[in-house]
């Protein structure tokens, strides 16, 4: 059954991808692949880790086949890389900046030469010249990212493209399974076997994946290295700043050695570019509407008006933030940070899908697979609405689906079909 149960998992992975390659638009196809993968994993009672790891590695292969087919990103990603070998802070100069064009190549820049001025720039819109997103400002990504972007871009050659850094964000995608698998590997199906793992990783190559490797690390060593693990959270935070929501659930010295551990990233590049190490932050934060509430918050957006969007998303997170931070006295923390970061994605319904990464691993650790009806959500909305604000509704499905999952967890003692099977007990 386990065989059959990897092939049906690699085949839902592969339709996902293949569907949303000629036409992103995969809906109910995403839907019915993930359900049917989470339906897999709930028949297979017993799993080894080499088979799980074995499996999410096939499920990464079809990805590599094909550009990025999500979002663009991956383009800025390479040539962030590509500028940092040069010798130049990606914080400094716009790639559109013609003092960066001797680094153009066609695969980027498919209608601007090297030997070519690009004129006058527009801020923050996409440019037909070349496949990098908002082409006309700086780079939004944190230190440890960009280390990331350069490791990769030492090792690539400009001709390929997206690749190097899809293979290495479908490594890192596997390196996890294998993690989350030596803790259970039943579990860590729903994470490396998952269509959106697939789909975010070997094919748009997002760098949530390696937000989603330091979180989960952290977590699963917070009990016995509490230093490590704060290291690596503000790692993490300085991959895609997200994961420093995580902070209340880390108790003790260990949000100050996380918060130094993500300013320290920062050093370096401040001391080259000063306050331009803060990119396009700012300007992303208000064009994609968090700083007035009036096109984010989707969930709130169906009950509020945009004046009152803000206010009340921030007296919520406050809440869910001090509600971790007394929970995590006596709950494990893997269920802490689980919540914490799904709540987090509810109350501020981010545009980008991929957001939700880190949170399918977190679902893993904690064993809370209705977590996972959140990024399922975000995909669907996404698909279907774009940024329009409607994307709420089925965000709000998925948030209903949450609270019916926990409070049935809390008024039954009947065994819940994803309960652990201890790891000495796998095959």
């Amino acid at each position: 059954m386990k065989y059959v149960g990897g092939g049906i998992a690699v085949a839902a992975c592969t339709a996902v991808i293949v569907t949303a390659a000629v036409n992103w638009r995969p809906n109910l196809i995403l839907l019915v692949a993930s359900l049917l993968v989470m339906g897999v994993v709930w028949r297979l009672k017993r799993l080894s880790v080499a088979a799980v790891v074995l499996v999410a590695a096939l499920c990464q292969l079809p990805g590599l086949t094909h550009g990025p087919i999500t979002s663009t990103d991956a383009y800025r990603y390479v040539w962030d890389g590509r500028v940092q070998l040069s010798g130049t802070s990606p914080y400094r100069y716009v790639p559109l900046d013609d003092r960066l064009a001797g680094l153009r190549d066609p695969v980027l820049f498919p209608g601007l030469r090297p030997d070519q001025k690009s004129g006058p720039v527009q801020s923050d819109i996409d440019d037909p010249r070349t496949r990098i997103n908002r082409p006309g400002v700086p780079t939004i990504y944190p230190p440890v990212a960009q280390a990331y972007f350069t490791v990769v871009a030492f090792l690539t050659p400009w001709s390929a493209g997206t690749l190097g850094l899809q293979i290495a964000a479908a490594l890192i995608a596997i390196a996890l399974t294998w993690l989350l698998a030596v803790q259970n590997p039943r579990w860590a199906a729903l994470w490396g076997w998952s269509p959106i793992v697939a789909l975010e990783a070997g094919s748009a190559a997002h760098v949530d994946v390696l937000a989603a490797l330091l979180i989960a690390a952290a977590v699963i060593i917070a009990t016995r290295r509490p230093k490590l693990a704060a290291v690596l959270l503000g790692a993490a935070g300085s991959v895609k700043l997200l994961p420093l929501l995580l902070l209340p659930a880390f108790r003790g010295r260990r949000p100050l050695v996380a918060v130094g551990t993500f300013i320290t990233s920062y050093v370096p590049h401040l001391v080259a570019v000063g306050t331009l190490v803060l990119g396009f932050l700012p300007g992303y934060l208000t064009q994609e509407g968090f700083d007035d509430g009036s096109t984010r918050f989707a969930i709130l957006a169906l009950l509020l008006p945009p004046e009152a969007r803000q206010v009340t998303a921030v007296a919520l997170a406050l809440a869910v933030a001090t509600a971790a931070f007394i929970r995590a006295r006596h709950e494990p923390i893997a269920l802490t940070c689980c919540w914490l970061y799904g709540a987090a994605l509810l109350i501020a319904t981010p545009t980008y899908p991929w957001y939700g990464l880190p949170l399918i691993a977190l679902a893993v650790l904690a064993r809370r697979p209705e977590w996972l009806a959140v990024p399922i959500a975000a995909y669907l909305a996404y698909a279907s609405f774009g940024h329009d604000i409607r994307q709420g509704l089925i965000q709000l499905a998925a948030a209903v689906i949450v609270v019916i999952a926990f409070t049935i967890r809390h008024r039954t003692t009947t065994p819940k079909p994803f309960d652990a099977v201890p790891a000495a007990h796998q095959h």
